[in-house]
């Protein structure tokens, strides 16, 4: 079960999804050190403490992330900061 779960609905073709994804990927890259690969329309990624995914469907990007134990007392403040980078991202 995801610690995380955030969906954020969106009117883009899937090829403009992905370029969403793809960038929310670069900025969790560049802030948070993540390493992620693409499989078909899911951005699964992790680091230390964090493993999840990004999934993309016709009209909602799912986000589902598990936390490991030091980072579980951070998940309201991690969830409040991605969800407001999944709005932005999708939005249109």
């Amino acid at each position: 079960m995801a610690d995380i779960s955030i969906t954020q609905p969106h009117a883009m073709t899937m090829e403009d999804a992905r370029t969403a994804a793809q960038s929310v990927a670069d900025k969790l890259t560049a802030e948070f050190g993540i390493t992620y690969r693409w499989e078909q329309n899911m951005l699964v990624f992790q680091r230390a403490g964090v493993d999840g995914a990004l999934t993309l469907h016709a009209n909602e990007a799912q986000l589902e992330l598990k936390l490991g134990l030091m980072l579980k007392g951070f998940s309201a403040m991690i969830e409040e900061k991605l969800a407001r980078k999944m709005k932005s991202a999708f939005a249109q």
